[in-house]
């Protein structure tokens, strides 16, 4: 036992000093503590016991130890079993831990005893409540229990002062790692800042992730700092299943390095930078090569990290030095920072790796911004649709529950619902009334009027055509001279009495008289004229003047264009749906042409021709319609396309029709 009569002894300022400089790690403080309580109290054993799960007698919420004095014991070994009195010191922290208050119990005994009647000795259970690790319960964070031999009660009450006044150590320690803790996280904040604003000055993610490492590489005085990146996260969280399978399978790519323009994957050290962030991204955490030795100012899982790939990255310089830091969002691993230094004396201690680590997690959701807006929009409403499907259905698999829902609100559409069903058809305008004219008879054009021209518009009598007459003229009169000889002759053969030659001379003028009617009806009919009124819709003999036209032969066709309609094939296999609707309420529809392709005109189909017409190895049937409503726009001969009206039909009906009429038919026997 240390001499402690004088506090300013060297045994008491070498444990003072010893506690004064561990209060500032909070991992290796209450190893210190419980070691000095330990030699200060003389005492056989010290353990530290913290709020437990079951005991050994299976009672609830007894206390564990968590560390022993002198001895603390090896990995994988229970610190319960190391114990000397394992009965009474688990009652005294279960006491100390309850009441917030110093317990001494007699070993032997339950009883908390200050006097010197108990020669087996005592537990002396002091509760600590300043730990950096203790919350807003004002239950103590953990308990220190002493073995003590038997002393006097005067020795006990000095013991109890001094461990008591070790106790509050504690306190400094939690106000250090405060301290420390706020300063960090002021660093990295200040640093995270200027990062970020230094990356908002960048255009697109390539040089943000350029300004990136440039930056950190500065700041650092590195060597070189690269920037590896996930494909296929830069939009919104996914699920935790997809964010297993997308870690099992996506590589890291590295997309930028400092003072580096270009970055070429085909090159070694992009390799292995890549494999190293790829072992980064693997382990979660951040990976320091050389890994540090252990010891009270190491990190144990830093200490324990897998590095092959970052040895195999660090082989060609004995010096260099290598960390890797997880770019991390939420639950998502976006990339990896690798940072190189190859300058003798300096690497990147603990603190400085969990600064940086605290940098990171606030530059990376910046980063992951800018990469969401360099992708396309298709990309963007993916992520949003699964934002909102996750809301909706759940974090997990949230795409192919989407899917599934549309699925199945797909086939109750098509099945349920029912729309209009229209039969198309290719139609041709036509006009209602059409007149042909033809030439009469045989002969030569003399004149043509300026409105016998395809185009214009003519009223019903007005000339258009007019045939030479000469010869038809000297016919007339030369039937007229001899109507008139006839007459006279059989005049004189009346005087003279001569009966059958009167008979004669008047068959001969009859004769004469019926060919100059038939001359004069040719004269009158050698102008041809317009029978309605119209439009000439074919013909012209604006060239024609002084030519010879035969009998028969067509001149023109005059129609009225205010009256159109319509002639429609329909196909043989749609045919029985138009006859069924025309025969029950009749039938409608509409049409657009060729030329107006944006304008419908409603049409009522009229009447169906019984017979089909083959053509081009197809049978259809031709449907008249009219027109209830039609534009001046529209001419004989404009070709179009006709929607039918047949009644309501479900989609799944209008879909499945022609495969199904096709099965029926294949099937039948």
């Amino acid at each position: 036992m240390i001499d402690l009569s004088k506090l300013n002894a060297p045994g008491w300022r070498r444990i003072v000093a010893d506690l004064t400089q561990a209060a500032g790690d909070e991992r290796a403080f209450p190893n210190h503590l419980l070691a000095a309580m330990g030699q200060v109290a003389g005492a056989r054993q010290a353990a530290i016991f913290v709020q437990g799960g079951a005991g050994q007698s299976g009672e609830p919420n007894q206390p564990t130890a968590t560390l022993i004095w002198p001895h603390s014991p090896a990995e994988g070994e229970n610190a319960n079993d190391s114990l000397g009195e394992p009965g009474v010191m688990r009652a005294s922290a279960a006491s100390a831990l309850d009441t917030s208050n110093t317990q001494v119990f007699g070993l032997g005994s339950d009883d908390g005893l200050y006097d010197d009647t108990h020669a087996n000795g005592y537990a002396l259970a002091l509760p600590v409540g300043s730990m950096p690790a203790a919350d807003a319960d004002p239950k103590p964070a953990f308990v220190v229990v002493l073995l003590l031999d038997q002393r006097s009660k005067g020795a006990m009450q000095s013991t109890i002062a001094l461990c008591e006044l070790l106790a509050g150590y504690a306190h400094l320690a939690s106000t250090r790692s405060q301290l420390s803790r706020l300063r960090s996280a002021g660093a990295a904040l200040e640093l995270a800042t200027r990062l970020i604003a230094s990356i908002n000055s960048a255009t697109g993610f390539k040089g943000s992730a350029m300004q990136l490492v440039n930056d950190l590489c500065r700041h650092l005085k590195a060597d070189r700092v690269a920037l590896g990146w996930r494909d296929g996260i830069a939009g919104a969280a996914q699920s935790t299943d997809d964010l297993i399978i997308e870690r099992d399978s996506t590589p890291v790519k590295v997309v930028a390095l400092s003072d580096t323009e270009h970055v070429d994957k085909r090159m070694a050290m992009v390799r292995k930078l890549a494999s190293a962030m790829d072992e980064c991204l693997d382990q979660d955490q951040p990976v320091v090569f050389p890994v540090p030795e252990a010891g009270e100012q190491s990190d144990p899982a830093l200490s324990q990290t897998i590095t092959h790939a970052h040895r195999e990255l660090a082989s060609s310089d004995a010096n260099l030095k290598v960390t890797s830091l997880p770019l991390r969002d939420g639950d998502d691993a976006l990339g990896v920072i690798t940072i190189e230094s190859a300058q003798v004396g300096q690497s990147i201690d603990i603190r400085t790796v969990e600064l940086l680590q605290a940098t990171m997690d606030l530059v990376a959701p910046v980063l992951r911004l800018r990469k969401s807006d360099d992708r396309p929009i298709p990309a963007r409403l993916k992520d949003e649709v699964r934002k909102v499907g996750a809301w909706a259905v759940g974090p997990k698999h949230t795409l192919w529950k989407l899917a599934g829902i549309a699925v199945m609100i797909v086939a109750l559409v098509v099945t349920f619902v029912s729309v209009p069903y229209r039969v198309e058809a290719t139609v041709q305008l036509r006009p209602v009334e059409r007149r042909v004219l033809a030439v009469p008879f045989e002969g030569i054009v003399s004149e043509v009027t300026p409105q016998a021209e395809a185009g214009k518009r003519v009223e019903a009598g007005q000339l258009l055509v007019k045939l030479d007459t000469s010869e038809l003229e000297l016919s007339a009169i030369e039937a007229q001279q001899q109507l008139s000889q006839a007459e006279a002759q059989a005049a004189d053969a009346m005087r003279q009495g001569q009966g059958a030659e009167q008979q004669q001379a008047e068959a001969k003028a009859r004769q004469s008289q019926a060919r100059l009617d038939l001359l004069r009806q040719r004269i009158a009919s050698a102008e041809i004229r317009a029978p309605i009124d119209g439009t000439i819709i074919a013909g012209d003999l604006t060239e024609r003047v002084g030519a010879r036209l035969k009998l028969g032969e067509p001149l023109f066709e005059i129609a009225p264009l205010a009256d159109m309609r319509l002639i429609a094939e329909v196909q043989d296999s749609d045919i029985g749906l138009v006859l069924r609707a025309l025969e029950e309420d009749g039938m409608s529809g509409s049409v657009a042409t060729k030329a107006y392709p944006d304008r419908r005109f409603p049409l009522t189909v009229e009447r169906v021709v019984p017979m089909a017409q083959a053509q081009e190895g197809k049978n259809s049937f031709l449907v008249y319609a009219r027109l209830d409503e039609s534009a001046g726009w529209m001419r004989p001969g404009m070709e179009g396309l006709a929607k039918l009206e047949v009644g309501d039909r479900t989609l799944l009906w209008i879909g499945s029709r022609r495969i199904v009429d096709k099965l029926r038919l294949w099937l039948w026997w």
